[in-house]
């Protein structure tokens, strides 16, 4: 459904669709319209931005690519709250949210902030909350031709050539979420996979992620009866918002 005057899934979700599905919109601050899939369950309005189930799309990019690509005209609003979710290869599930969370443009790296933690006791994005860490102000976004972790001069990029892809690294890998796709846990060798490492270690490889973000003062639409444990039917159509790997 085209719905160009909304900039996310939020305010689709305010103007009355209450279906999961693909959406156009247009982001605040993008030159182009973008096809997004909406996550109508769990409250409605979360815009997914990145989805990990079969490894066709790479993450091992380049700063051009992710520029020329818009990559991140999701994310440049404040106060938003970000949903992570993710299945390992025995159907367990774990959860992580984070509330203000927002990415600085390009100036600044890309630098992701987030605010409150609540989960399944499994931070990994911790050091951007933590006083005492080098990243208490924000992670900036490395990938292999800008290095921007902490100590990126002393390795000379290794950690980020190791990762084989682009992502949010203070040190080096406490988590990564666009590493290389494997189809079973212990196919890595080496740590170079999906990985989330409070949860199974740097080796084991998630099967499953989803990453959304949706308005955190988001209100049910008017005129919607929202009864608890409703889910919309989800559309069958294959995403098409940035960072997807089964488009």
């Amino acid at each position: 459904e085209l719905l160009e005057n909304q900039s996310d899934c939020s305010e689709v979700f305010q103007d009355g669709n209450v279906a999961s599905g693909l959406y156009v919109i247009r982001p605040d601050g993008s030159p182009t319209a973008l096809s997004v899939f909406c996550d109508m369950n769990n409250g409605g309005g979360w815009t997914v931005f990145q989805r990990r189930r079969d490894g066709k799309e790479s993450f091992d990019r380049c700063v051009h690519e992710i520029r020329r690509h818009n990559h991140f005209c999701l994310v440049y609003k404040v106060k938003m709250l970000l949903s992570i979710n993710r299945i390992d290869f025995k159907g367990n599930h774990r959860f992580a949210k984070y509330r203000n969370f927002r990415v600085d443009d390009e100036q600044d790296q890309y630098q992701l902030h987030v605010g409150e933690y609540t989960g399944t006791g499994d931070d990994a994005l911790s050091d951007a909350l933590n006083p005492n860490s080098p990243c208490s102000g924000g992670i900036k976004f490395s990938t292999f031709d800008h290095p921007n972790y902490i100590n990126a001069g002393d390795d000379k990029g290794r950690c980020i050539r190791h990762s084989k892809s682009g992502w949010w690294f203070c040190r080096c890998d406490s988590g990564n979420l666009n590493g290389r796709y494997y189809k079973g846990p212990f196919e890595a060798m080496s740590d170079d996979g999906v990985t989330w490492y409070l949860w199974h270690g740097w080796s084991y490889a998630i099967k499953s992620v989803v990453m959304m973000l949706r308005a955190a003062d988001l209100e049910n639409p008017g005129g919607v009866d929202w009864p608890a444990g409703r889910r919309c039917a989800a559309s069958t159509a294959a995403p098409r918002s940035p960072w997807t790997d089964a488009c």
